[in-house]
């Protein structure tokens, strides 16, 4: 979810620091589930106004518009670990799609919500999801829930998800868990789809 340049990069506008914490594990499970024919999938969250009505709430909201233009698909934006310029809005370099893994671009906080990720999903046999990204008390959850309501067994990745508050995070997964679908570590997700991680 949302791995993109403007939350995870150094000195990024949305920057969630955790989020670079969580590159290894879900390397480990983009191998684990590519070398297993495994669909991927891919979200970006893209920057829109209709959520212009809870800019009183929602104080990021100042950060979509110029001159900031946060996850505004092309805008050049430099960062403090990586030299040159990157799109804002694109996924990050260590987790490139590969060619035929959808990239679903949204603007809520569900990657469901006004996107054909259900179709997408039922085009390819997907029968349950596996959850990594950021921010997890905001776009994972919505996500997952609604993968839920969607009838997916769904499954989030404890060290593979990020959040700027570590109590909302955990929250969130002890929630999840306990009310919804399975929360699991890297390891445990590998293990139990017999999963190799090599590359």
């Amino acid at each position: 979810m949302d791995m993109q340049n403007d939350f995870v990069r150094v000195g990024a506008p949305m920057e969630v620091p955790a989020a670079r914490d969580t590159i290894a594990s879900i390397r480990a499970l983009l191998a684990g589930f590519r070398n297993r024919g495994r669909p991927v999938i891919f979200t970006r969250y893209v920057a829109d106004m209709r959520y212009r009505p809870l800019a009183a709430k929602l104080d990021w909201l100042g950060l979509l518009d110029a001159p900031t233009r946060a996850c505004v698909p092309g805008f050049q934006r430099g960062y403090g670990d990586v030299e040159g310029t990157r799109d804002a809005a694109a996924v990050i370099d260590e987790l490139p799609p590969r060619a035929g893994e959808p990239v679903i671009d949204k603007v809520y906080f569900s990657a469901f919500h006004e996107t054909d990720l259900d179709a997408r999903l039922r085009e390819r046999g997907v029968d349950g999801l596996v959850f990594a990204g950021t921010v997890t008390e905001m776009c994972v959850e919505d996500s997952a829930r609604h993968a839920v309501h969607h009838g997916y067994p769904t499954i989030l990745v404890s060290d593979a998800v990020s959040s700027n508050h570590p109590p909302s995070q955990q929250a969130t997964l002890d929630a999840f868990a306990r009310n919804y679908g399975w929360v699991m570590n890297t390891a445990e997700v590998l293990e139990t789809f017999a999963m190799p991680t090599t590359a």
